[in-house]
């Protein structure tokens, strides 16, 4: 992915025409366009390829099951145009590496650390660095960690070294692009506040703005 708002646009639109307008919008601006089960299961996954035209597209299916199974999900993710897909660790090292080794050259693997609701601290939370650690040893090219909680991308950072970090949860969730990125993370992760603004691309500009000014 490019590095220049330090945005990534997460897409959980479900309406496919208003979907396509916002990452029109919003295209020139945001680093990539993260397309989670909601878009996918409205508009089906043909989504990957119109959106993967516009951005960079990261398939946030959050894969957690036998390597098989997440081989086979990251193998098709990437077929359709997929730069990125993210993938739970929790499922253990074999399942992490066959994601990693499906992906190979063609896209990068993104290991959940810790998720950013409040019901993330009662099982990620406590086992986010043993989490981070699984995708170090098998090669993910960075890890999911919460801009909800500045601390905790600070404390990801030290075992992860400089692998990216992505900070979902700015906007709606409460969380904060400048504190996100001033604790370490390389790319917020932005939903509504962009994708149900009466203008996204000035939303994403917005954000952009705040973001520059840690820079």
């Amino acid at each position: 992915m490019r590095k220049s708002s330090h945005i990534i646009l997460a897409l959980d639109e479900t309406d496919r025409t208003k979907a396509l307008a916002v990452a029109d919008e919003v295209s020139g601006i945001v680093d990539a366009i993260k397309i989670n089960w909601p878009l996918v299961l409205s508009a089906g996954p043909e989504m990957i390829a119109e959106l993967s035209a516009r951005s960079d597209v990261l398939c946030d299916f959050k894969v957690a099951d036998i390597p098989n199974t997440v081989r086979l999900i990251v193998e098709h993710s990437v077929r359709r145009g997929a730069k990125g897909v993210i993938v739970h660790a929790f499922a253990g090292s074999d399942s992490m590496q066959a994601a990693v080794d499906a992906a190979g050259e063609s896209a990068d693997i993104y290991a959940v650390t810790e998720m950013s609701h409040p019901g993330g601290m009662e099982f990620t939370a406590p086992n986010a660095e043993a989490l981070a650690l699984i995708g170090v040893r098998c090669g993910a090219k960075g890890f999911i960690t919460p801009a909800t909680r500045p601390d905790r991308i600070a404390a990801i950072r030290e075992v992860v070294g400089t692998r990216e970090i992505l900070s979902p949860g700015v906007g709606a969730q409460g969380g904060r692009a400048p504190d996100a990125i001033a604790a370490g993370a390389d790319y917020v992760i932005i939903g509504r506040a962009i994708y149900e603004a009466e203008r996204p691309g000035d939303a994403a500009r917005k954000f952009a703005e705040e973001i520059s000014s840690v820079l």
